[in-house]
């Protein structure tokens, strides 16, 4: 009767080894790609990209603009919120639902504030 050898055969190692790498640079990978993803109870600040979570509704948002000069517009689900100047931390006021805010005109990304429904 034989036993089951006490270590692994070194032909099952390098497949292993193979795999260890590529599953390590797939995670770093993935964290030097993720938003940055701030949270809040009652008031938030985003930056153009982030996707946000604030704990209750209404949530009070403030985004910060991109550098430039001037204004640019900016909207919330596709309705004008206002006409704010570049550089600055401005307050967009208090949301009951998720918005979606873009910068119209400045090629930033558009920034996701994830509020819950208050039910």
């Amino acid at each position: 009767m034989s036993q089951a050898p006490l270590h692994p055969s070194p032909v099952a190692l390098p497949g292993i080894l193979t795999l260890a790498p590529f599953l390590a640079a797939l995670a770093l990978a993935g964290c030097a790609t993720s938003a940055n993803q701030p949270t809040g109870v009652i008031a938030i600040t985003v930056k153009p990209g982030d996707t946000g979570n604030c704990e209750t509704s209404p949530c009070q948002v403030k985004l910060v603009m991109p550098p430039g000069k001037g204004t640019y517009e900016v909207t919330g689900n596709e309705v004008r919120v206002g006409t704010f100047p570049a550089g600055q931390t401005v307050d967009l006021g208090g949301y009951w639902q998720s918005q979606k805010f873009a910068i119209v005109g400045a090629k930033v990304p558009p920034a996701y504030v994830y509020i819950p429904a208050d039910l």
